[in-house]
């Protein structure tokens, strides 16, 4: 027997997830915006390999903001990328994975390093509506001047403090303040800066 989650709400899954409450992911509306996202990404890529700056326009209408002087060196995978924000003269490297259910909002002048995950998605703990495909999504935050490094995920409702510095393959799990380095599983705090 299939639990029907929504019988009292007459939003639609598109609109209960962009107001982060839970829905089905395999929607229809939602899968043609994830389409459209994945085939703007891929013309990214493929315009960027030619002319990295002629490939800018493809970058502005993919993303919800795209600030002054970024670079972003494909390939670059979203969900749906209009909710990315992005700050002037941030760099991203190599194969960022930035699922956008929520809102990512990377701020000015930040580093990326290649294959840093930036991940809004949340599942139900429960098998059962799990197994119903439920999911909902909680923003990410960085701050200017950010630091991630190599391989870092940075996991759903997370905010990093600006200018500080995310060690390599550290997985961030919770809120870190401004001006700090921090490192490890479950990354913490480890110096001031």
């Amino acid at each position: 027997m299939v639990t029907d989650y929504f019988a009292d709400d007459p939003r639609s899954h598109l609109e209960r997830m962009l107001a982060g409450d839970l829905y089905i992911a395999d929607d229809p509306d939602i899968a043609v915006r994830q389409q459209n996202a994945m085939r703007l990404a891929a013309r990214y890529q493929a315009a960027y390999l030619d002319n990295p700056a002629a490939a800018r326009p493809l970058l502005g209408e993919l993303l919800g903001a795209a600030g002054e002087g970024i670079e972003v060196r494909p390939p670059l995978y979203v969900d749906y990328g209009s909710n990315i924000t992005i700050g002037a003269r941030t760099f991203v490297n190599y194969n960022l994975t930035a699922l956008d259910v929520a809102a990512i909002t990377i701020g000015e002048d930040c580093q990326i390093g290649p294959n840093v995950q930036l991940l809004t998605p949340t599942h139900p703990l429960e098998p059962q509506p799990r197994r119903d495909k439920l999911e909902a999504a909680r923003p990410i935050a960085l701050g200017d001047n950010v630091w991630l490094g190599g391989g870092v995920i940075v996991c759903p409702g997370v905010t990093i403090g600006d200018n500080s510095v995310i060690g390599a393959g550290s997985v961030v799990t919770k809120d870190i303040p401004a001006n700090v380095v921090a490192v490890g599983n479950p990354a913490r705090p480890v110096r001031d800066l």
